[in-house]
């Protein structure tokens, strides 16, 4: 049932049982003015107010208490008048501040028990009919009191509600942007390194495809090894985004503990790459594993597009507390690299883990890239 709906039930209710009830009161409670058509309309008016209870509290609160005042001042007789009202006044009280709210039922406690007699003549109330009606707005009050507490309660509790699902939902979009962030992250890696690979490796098969076709045969076939690796790992890549799961990997995901895969394009493409793993080797967490390979990657891509055919050396250190990587290469830069994708990617890798990156050239020439990746932090497979 609608809101509105509630509305006319209640102005209904009130109008029938206050009508009801003034008939009563008039038989038995010997009125000094008895009813005529004006007290029945003074009852509908009040009723029928009730229908704006919700859009204009206070100005029903004004039209039901204005109606029962005048009810009572006409000599009508105390009685079911004041139903509406009191339905006006739970209503509104909730809504707006306690002091001025509470301080009506004192005002309408000094209309009723002096007001409407020095107006009208009547007696005083006694004192027991005094007490009475005291009373019974008091209990008025604490009924407002305990409806603005469960009103407060369910706004505390849908404000807190409203912040969980902030919450979660900034939460959610932070998750959907650290993806989206790891895989540009994993498809610069896997273009960068593969296309610099493919460059090198077709300009060698365009230099030497007359004089030594064998050369150019192999530099041909890694040329194919590497496109064709980078287009299965781009494909699961693609798979993620679309399906918005894990794609299974299609290939072996590259491992720090596999050197002699890793510097493999390079060596193609001509790079003396010589490796070297020092400390005692043991499993690492994936992340971990993964961040060091594509440094290992990224590093040896920089070493084929800047520094020309040189030497490279990756050493792997396993300390008690870190994995370090080092990549160094003893070349001439000649297109010193730009703080771009590269070095940032390699950076964010680090830093996501907790680790440290530097990248700069060496004192005696070259250039060299040094991580450490804390492994402590990420034993128990935090990634």
């Amino acid at each position: 049932m609608g809101s509105r709906a509630v509305d006319c039930a209640i102005a209904g209710v009130v109008g029938v049982v206050a009508t009801a009830g003034t008939l009563g009161a008039s038989r038995h409670g010997h009125p000094a003015h008895p009813l005529d058509a004006l007290a029945f309309v003074l009852v509908a008016v009040a009723a029928g107010a009730l229908l704006w209870r919700r859009a204009a509290p206070l100005t029903v609160l004004t039209v039901t208490g204005a109606a029962a005042l005048v009810f009572v001042l006409r000599g009508y007789g105390l009685g079911p008048i004041f139903l509406p009202l009191v339905v006006a006044f739970l209503t509104a009280a909730p809504r707006y501040r306690r002091w001025p709210m509470y301080a009506l039922p004192a005002v309408g406690y000094a209309v009723i028990v002096w007001g409407v007699p020095w107006a009208t003549g009547e007696p005083v109330p006694s004192t027991a009919t005094a007490v009475g009606i005291g009373a019974w707005l008091l209990t008025l009050i604490a009924v407002a009191e305990v409806v603005r507490q469960r009103r407060e309660a369910i706004r505390a509790r849908r404000a807190r509600e409203r912040d969980a699902a902030r919450v979660a939902e900034e939460e959610r979009l932070r998750r959907a942007s650290d993806e989206r962030l790891d895989i540009a992250r994993e498809l610069h890696d896997v273009l960068a390194h593969s296309l610099s690979l493919i460059n090198v490796q077709s300009g060698v098969a365009l230099e030497l495809l007359d004089s030594r076709p064998e050369q150019a045969g192999i530099a041909l076939a890694s040329i194919k090894d590497a496109s064709r690796d980078a287009l299965v790992q781009v494909h699961t890549m693609l798979q993620s985004l679309r399906h918005g799961t894990e794609a299974a990997p299609l290939t072996p995901a590259p491992s720090i503990t596999d050197l002699d895969r890793l510097v493999a394009h390079a060596r193609n493409a001509g790079i003396g790459v010589t490796t070297t793993v020092s400390g005692d080797p043991r499993a690492i967490p994936t992340g971990t594993d993964l961040a060091a390979a594509r440094i290992v990657q990224e590093s040896l891509t920089n070493v084929v597009r800047h520094s020309g055919r040189t030497t490279a050396r990756v050493t792997v250190r396993f300390l008690p507390e870190v994995l370090e990587v080092e990549v160094d290469d003893d070349g001439r830069i000649t297109e010193p690299p730009r703080p771009g994708a590269g070095i940032t990617g390699m950076t964010e890798r680090c830093r996501a883990l907790g680790g440290t990156l530097t990248a700069a050239p060496r004192p005696g020439g070259g250039f060299r890239v040094l991580a450490r990746l804390p492994l402590l932090r990420n034993e128990s497979g935090v990634s």
